[in-house]
């Protein structure tokens, strides 16, 4: 092969390496939610929106790939003063995403940089004007000022914060231990009042409880009382219209008389007893009875005081203990009223 041939396939070679690096820079694909900006001779020209696009080769260049979908990024922990003079680390989470392609290229050269200091000065002036406590506890308030502030200055960067998010609030260890301790002492405090307001109300269900009960043992009772009043009463009806109806005579009514003389003296405290008038009547229907004579009362005047109980006569044929009562020493003493 001449030296002629030789040069022509070099030339021939290096003409397809051109063409093919031509064609190569002329065509990009550019994936969905990307977007990647197009400078002509160091200008900016226009924005290759997802798909195949066409450039001039060699006049054109395409600058590298930007990323239009939200995005998340955790920045790192930084120290804050609150309004107390307690100093503590805050965690951020920001949420974001790219609007404007050609302004997050060309307004700004480190767009994550930016947010994360703009995040850093609006947290030290947002937590300045909060307490350790309103800090804790007011999370979405800080989100809220985060957001509206990051989302003013983030806008001409063709960048819209979406959402900003407290990660963590990390207090001293001198102010965790002082923390525990009160939480502990409010603990300990809400378990000594509910303890109390269980005793208490154990109490009141007690009392309730003895009260119900000692009300209805009080309602058992009265109804127990009347309805034993009510069947003594029908028991004495009963009895009084038996009697009525089989018309009694003295001899039966002086018989029961005898009958009950002796359980008068079955007291253990009886040294005496009475015996009333109308034993001394049974007691003479009763002699009658077997034969005897009765003895006429003597009339008495008006003015007399009211007779005695009388003595019941030797002659009467009654047992003579029905007419005395013992004594501790065994001796008899005559049932006389006088005594």
């Amino acid at each position: 092969m001449t030296d002629i041939a030789i040069a022509l396939l070099i030339v021939l070679v290096a003409g397809l390496a051109v063409v093919a690096t031509a064609v190569m820079r002329s065509v990009w694909i550019v994936p969905q939610a990307r977007a990647r900006n197009v400078e002509r001779l160091g200008r900016y020209h226009r924005t290759l929106e997802p798909g195949i696009s066409f450039v001039l080769p060699f006049v054109d260049r395409v600058k590298s790939l930007i990323d239009l979908r939200e995005q998340v990024v955790s920045f790192k922990a930084q120290p804050v003063i609150t309004e107390d003079n307690v100093v503590v680390h805050i965690d951020t989470v920001l949420f974001f995403q790219v609007t404007d392609p050609r302004a997050a290229d060309y307004e700004i050269v480190n767009y994550i940089k930016a947010i994360e200091q703009l995040t850093a000065t609006t947290l030290r002036n947002v937590i300045g004007t909060l307490d350790l406590e309103a800090t804790l506890t007011s999370r979405d308030r800080i989100n809220t000022a985060l957001r509206g502030v990051l989302d003013d200055a983030s806008g001409k960067w063709g960048i819209r914060v979406t959402r900003v998010e407290i990660k963590a609030i990390e207090p001293p260890a001198s102010i965790k231990d002082a923390m525990e301790k009160q939480m502990r002492a409010e603990r300990e405090k809400r378990a000594a009042i509910l303890t109390a307001e269980g005793a208490r109300a154990s109490k009141i269900l007690t009392a309730e409880g003895d009260k119900q009960s000692t009300i209805l043992r009080a309602e058992g009772a009265k109804q127990a009382a009347v309805l034993e009043a009510e069947g003594q009463a029908k028991a004495i009806e009963r009895v009084f219209s038996s009697i009525h109806d089989a018309d009694p005579d003295p001899k039966l009514l002086a018989y029961q008389y005898l009958q009950t003389l002796p359980k008068l003296a079955e007291g253990q405290g009886s040294t005496f007893w009475v015996i009333p008038s109308e034993v001394t009547s049974a007691l003479q229907a009763v002699t009658q009875a077997f034969g005897g004579t009765t003895p006429k009362p003597e009339p008495s005047e008006p003015d007399d005081e009211p007779e005695s109980p009388r003595e019941i006569a030797s002659s009467d044929p009654l047992p003579p203990y029905q007419l005395t009562q013992g004594k501790p020493n065994g001796q008899e003493t005559p049932a006389d009223p006088a005594s």
